[in-house]
């Protein structure tokens, strides 16, 4: 007789990765569909009411089409961040697969997405001196000093980290110049054991074809309302979740800085770098299985082995 093991994991998380602007959302949708499954969002955006344009967040008809999770559900004021992600999504997930074997995770925030998978390291805290002098510096210097310096101190998270998240390149800067040691040496600890299979998919284009699709985006939003959106959030450019691509520039053109036309292709150069930092962390964990996102057939059979499998 053949031995045979259990596993005593409750549920599937198919987990959703790849850059801005290259199908993540109609796969998720298409995925859920297919398993019956609801979907949780790993963006750090798309949690925050008043940025449906800017953010990319799913229109009506797809949220109607499989139901969503940490999508629009708190104002740009609140304080939210990967740590307070990982308890809420985790809570979520027990009662969600309490009622199904199957859920779809999809966004592009790769710390979000290690929270959820593999849990946060515990990195020491700055002391407040530390971090009032990073914010001045950050007000006199700009983002382009602070990303100067995390280079020196760490090119490895350098070369990935968000230069459009002034939070996380201080932040990462914090541990550096707190520990001594790069911020990306002290993130990969011990994975957290999750009580649930986590199968990872990703969705893989032509860099030609996706900076194309990143462009094509870029416009739409705009004709869909993306400057009204970011002048009704202008009197708020100062939170957090406004930091971001799409916003930023936009604030810039307010301000008489830049015109409307620079503004836009300002978008759009920042959105490709983006998507260029994306793949790069996402490209690094070899638990991703890479796929064009319309080979709908192929994922569901990669996905359906692994689950054989696990």
């Amino acid at each position: 007789m053949t031995a045979t093991t259990t596993n005593t994991k409750r549920g599937t998380l198919i987990v959703v990765v790849g850059p801005t602007g290259s199908g993540k959302t109609a796969l998720a949708i298409a995925l859920a569909r297919h398993y019956g499954a609801p979907i949780i969002s790993t963006d750090s955006r798309q949690v925050f009411r008043g940025l449906p344009i800017g953010t990319a967040q799913p229109t009506a008809e797809e949220q109607a089409a499989a139901k969503h999770y940490f999508i629009a559900d708190r104002e740009v004021e609140d304080d939210f961040n990967c740590g307070k992600y990982e308890v809420e999504a985790l809570a979520l997930l027990e009662q969600l697969f309490a009622e199904s074997d199957y859920v779809v995770a999809v966004g592009g925030s790769g710390l979000y997405i290690q929270a959820l998978c593999d849990g946060m390291d515990n990195l020491p805290e700055a002391d407040v001196t530390l971090r009032e002098n990073l914010k001045q510096r950050l007000a006199n210097e700009g983002i382009d000093s602070l990303v100067a310096e995390l280079r020196r101190l760490d090119p490895a998270y350098a070369e990935s980290v968000d230069r459009c998240n002034p939070a996380r390149v201080m932040r990462a800067l914090e541990v550096c110049l707190t520990t001594g040691r790069p911020y990306s040496e002290q993130r990969h600890g011990t994975i957290a054991e999750r009580p649930f299979n986590i199968i990872k998919v990703g969705t893989d284009l032509p860099r030609d074809i996706l900076y194309d699709r990143i462009n094509r985006r870029v416009d739409l939003m705009v004709e869909e309302g993306l400057v009204e959106e970011a002048r009704a959030m202008y009197h708020k450019r100062h939170l957090n979740a406004l930091q971001t691509v799409g916003y930023r520039e936009l604030f810039d053109y307010f301000d008489g800085n830049i015109s409307l036309n620079e503004a836009i292709e300002l978008i759009k150069r920042n959105s490709r770098h983006y998507a260029k930092r994306q793949l790069t962390w996402f490209r690094r964990d070899e638990r991703v299985g890479w796929f064009s996102p319309e080979a709908i057939d192929a994922i569901v059979e990669y996905i359906d082995n692994n689950i054989l499998q696990n």
